[in-house]
């Protein structure tokens, strides 16, 4: 005899998805085997009922055919959006004091129905992401640029462009999951039989399979191959900045999505300068002399061109000039960081004889 879902949860045909709900859990609450006077039976008969009626596709089917249509009484969760189950009896376990584990409940269900909060998701084949690493001078990192980098990954292979079936042959429909990209296994319990949804072994999630396989791939669909990429780097960037180019990862297998390619960038040290965000610092030694008397030094910059930088009369070793806008470009905005030039007097060595009896009078003056 065919079961009646609605007289089971004690509800009209016409009842909205709200009332359908609030019986279920009255109804769960009191026949739980777990709970004193529960009877395990009853309650997989409500948890059946409830499988059918709280999906719209199923219960169109139901109220059309009866029990007697494809998925009864093993629900085929191959069509759900599917439920957090979890979510579902701590609402319950609040609404109505019921006492049990509900993440264990919720992680039973998700183990048993083979999916959590989501349907079968067809990336098996979606190709791996790639990291790698790419060294810039900080002359390179002034401006914007585009730089070629040689990648040996996998990509899409030429004699069956990607498909994985030799050239002339067909791409059946994969005769396990007939297409779906997922099979269904059956999974017993204390709480019954439930069907778990898995992604199909045989064609990978596809839902098809090559009639013959490439003889160059051998039915991959990808091929190992150097390629060159060409890559934006924008103005600014600093060492462990990750910049992603999406796509161009290894390519997936027969047609499926590339993964995406992660470029880590280091910035190689300079020879006399430093960077300290968007700023750059440089020590030069001056003379004795020109501490004390004064006068003018080079300075180079990353434009490969040199500014002449005043020295005052009587400069301290360790005094600090500032040259505006001839640091790095900043990352995230228009304008540049600073240039900051430490002094560096040199206490003079080794003098001559002529040296040192000269230092010796300035010191019989006084200085």
């Amino acid at each position: 005899m065919a079961k009646d879902y609605y007289k089971i949860l004690g509800v009209s045909r016409d009842a909205p998805p709200e009332e359908i709900k609030r019986a279920y859990y009255n109804l769960a609450q009191k026949y739980h085997p777990d709970k004193g006077g529960g009877n395990e039976t009853k309650f997989k008969e409500i948890n059946e009922a409830y499988q059918i009626l709280s999906n719209k596709d199923k219960k169109s089917q139901y109220d059309r055919f009866g029990q007697v249509f494809e998925g009864a009484p093993g629900f085929d969760f191959s069509q759900q959006k599917g439920w957090d189950f979890g979510s579902m009896w701590q609402d319950f376990s609040k609404e109505r004091g019921f006492n049990f584990d509900v993440e264990d409940l919720g992680d039973l269900f998700e183990e048993f129905f083979g999916f959590n909060s989501k349907a079968p998701k067809r990336e098996k084949n979606k190709g791996d992401d790639l990291e790698l690493e790419l060294d810039l001078n900080l002359e390179e990192i002034l401006t914007g640029r585009t730089k070629e980098i040689s990648v040996n990954k996998q990509v899409a292979c030429n004699r069956c462009d990607g498909t994985g079936a030799e050239p002339g042959t067909k791409v059946n429909e994969c005769f396990s999951c007939r297409g779906m990209g997922y099979v269904q296994q059956i999974k017993r319990s204390v709480l019954g039989s439930f069907t778990r949804v898995v992604v199909c072994p045989e064609c990978g999630g596809e839902g098809k399979r090559p009639e013959k396989n490439c003889n160059v791939c051998r039915g991959e669909g990808r091929i190992k191959k150097e390629e060159v990429i060409k890559i934006f780097i924008p103005a600014g960037v600093d060492s462990n900045q990750v910049i992603k180019i999406k796509g161009k990862g290894d390519a997936g297998k027969r047609g499926a999505a590339a993964g995406d390619l992660y470029l880590r960038i280091f910035i190689k040290p300079h020879r006399v300068l430093k960077r300290k965000g968007d700023d750059l610092y440089l020590k030069v030694p001056i003379s004795f002399s020109r501490a004390v008397l004064g006068g003018e030094i080079e300075i180079p910059t990353l434009e490969q061109n040199k500014i002449l930088l005043k020295i005052p009369a009587g400069t301290d070793s360790g005094k600090v000039f500032r040259i505006s806008k001839k640091g790095i470009p900043h990352f995230s905005g228009s304008g540049r960081g600073n240039l900051y030039i430490e002094i560096e007097v040199k206490t003079p060595k080794n003098l001559t004889k002529k040296q040192r009896e000269l230092l010796e009078k300035l010191q019989g003056e006084g200085l």
